[in-house]
């Protein structure tokens, strides 16, 4: 038997039924082709989030695992962000409000400066903020760890680079993921019609079966 694997990122596919409810699209697939029996059979799966072993905010591990049973929204910053991170994370906040009491609902806030943001330094930039709690996670490991989980499995872009303000460049993407681990939206966290969005679509996922 041959297989053939071919990734497709960022392909939305809509599942709709009349009888059904609303439904969100997932933004990342697989198409499997295999040859069975002469013929070529095409089976699709959706890609998951990997496992990862980072630090929070308390200096304390963190893995997929902890995100189990959970829909989280995902984003990548740094605290000395001198541009789109405030206005991001004041909206995230917004959602944090909104979802505060739900223990199905969770964050996971990346830092791209790793040589700066260490756990120390993002805890007091929890609390400015005012995350209470263990739902947002502020997150630190490696650069090539925190790079990786960006662009391979976010899709979410992000580089050292010298010109840019504060010396990073990175969208303000926050991604949507289901208790799958499976990317079902993403939303420009610095536009509020988009937040508004990210949080209706919330709703729809918290009632997925």
């Amino acid at each position: 038997m041959k297989i053939a694997k071919l990734i497709i990122l960022a392909v939305v596919v809509v599942i709709t039924a009349c009888s059904k409810p609303e439904k969100l699209p997932y933004l990342q697939m697989e198409v499997v082709a295999k040859e069975v029996d002469g013929k070529i059979v095409e089976d699709t799966t959706f890609r998951t989030i990997p496992d990862f072993k980072l630090y929070n905010q308390d200096s304390a591990v963190v893995t997929l695992k902890d995100f189990d049973n959970s829909i989280y929204v995902a984003d990548f910053f740094f605290t000395s962000c001198p541009t789109i991170c405030p206005t991001m994370h004041r909206n995230l906040f917004k959602v944090y409000k909104k979802f505060e009491n739900n223990p199905e609902v969770k964050y996971a806030s990346h830092t791209i400066d790793v040589k700066y943001d260490k756990p120390s330094v993002m805890k007091a930039y929890a609390k400015k903020i005012g995350i209470k709690g263990k739902n947002w996670q502020f997150l630190w490991g490696t650069r090539d760890e925190i790079y990786a989980l960006a662009e391979r499995n976010y899709m979410v872009y992000t580089k050292e680079d010298n010109k840019a303000p504060g010396g990073f460049a990175h969208q303000g993407y926050l991604i949507l993921v289901d208790k799958q681990k499976r990317i079902r939206g993403a939303y420009d966290g610095t536009v509020d019609e988009e937040v508004k969005k990210l949080m209706a679509d919330m709703e729809i996922l918290l009632k997925e079966k």
